[in-house]
């Protein structure tokens, strides 16, 4: 399992291709799993919101996990695997939690709960529920999606729960980065693409980025770069990355990811599940440009 001092390097939540009637394409997850191991990732996310989380049946989540198993070991890679299992019910969290541990995860990604906007001690309790269960936990902190934000002794307070390893970090700045970081808190993953430069330069152990999905290799040399204390080298790879995340954004991910990797024939289609609408015309003839 995941501990806190193994925390740390590009982690990449993985899209879930399905095929054109919407169903799982495990051939395709493999193949893009398969790559992305083989491009020097430091940790993989199955079923994170990246992967269309809400629309996976649990069957369908062992189907996943096994088949990014098979494709690690066929990379022989020792990269962690972590699970997204966070909801906005502490009893479906813990479940799935548990469920995360028995198919073999070495940690679970886990949300704060989102839309029923809890209290600071309730979220503090929905954690330590989760981390109970004995599978690390790494907390995830979004505001803008979840509708709460966490208050600094908050994220404190559940960094000190027994069984959560570190967080990753999507907040719009690197303000709590920077302020953990002085504290001496367990390792932060910046999750927020546009900041992964600024974030490493304020104390963040590494990123969890969508974006790479595609563009693997440059996103693994850009986080290198850094840790080598190469730090002009490594501004330069991100400044040359800024213009492609800057377009995976401009419509909700990971639409744009999908038609990217389906035209790059890494998966056979861009499906994506209702409510997430494939990419418009527009954005597509921006992305074809890029290619």
């Amino acid at each position: 399992m995941l501990n806190e001092k193994d925390l740390h390097g590009v982690y990449v939540p993985i899209i879930t291709p399905f095929d054109e009637d919407g169903e799982l394409d495990a051939a395709s997850l493999y193949n893009h799993a398969y790559n992305l191991f083989q491009d020097g990732i430091d940790g993989l996310v199955v079923n994170g919101t990246t992967g269309e989380s809400p629309t996976i049946a649990s069957d369908e989540l062992g189907i996943m996990f096994a088949t990014a198993q098979a494709a690690r070991d066929a990379a022989h890679v020792h990269v962690p695997l972590v699970v997204g299992t966070g909801t906005n019910d502490t009893r479906s969290t813990v479940r799935k939690t548990e469920e995360a541990g028995k198919l073999g995860a070495d940690s679970a990604l886990v949300v704060v709960p989102y839309y029923n906007k809890p209290s600071q001690q309730g979220i503090i309790e929905h954690f330590r529920r989760v981390a109970s269960v004995g599978v690390p936990v790494i907390l995830y902190e979004v505001p803008h999606r979840t509708g709460v934000k966490l208050e600094l002794d908050t994220v404190r307070t559940i960094l000190e729960l027994d069984g959560v390893i570190g967080m990753k970090d999507s907040t719009p700045n690197t303000q709590l980065v920077s302020e953990l970081t002085r504290l001496g808190s367990k390792p932060i993953l910046c999750g927020e693409d546009t900041l992964l430069f600024e974030a490493l330069q304020s104390g963040a152990k590494g990123v969890m980025s969508a974006s790479a999905n595609v563009e693997t290799e440059r996103f693994v040399a850009f986080y290198r770069h850094f840790l080598e204390g190469q730090q002009e080298k490594s501004k330069e790879f991100f400044e040359k990355l800024l213009p492609l995340i800057h377009l995976l954004f401009q419509e909700p991910n990971p639409a744009p990811l999908k038609w990217l990797l389906e035209h790059q024939r890494v998966i056979e289609s861009g499906t994506l599940r209702l409510p997430l609408m494939p990419v418009s015309e527009g954005l597509r003839a921006k992305l074809a440009s890029y290619l």
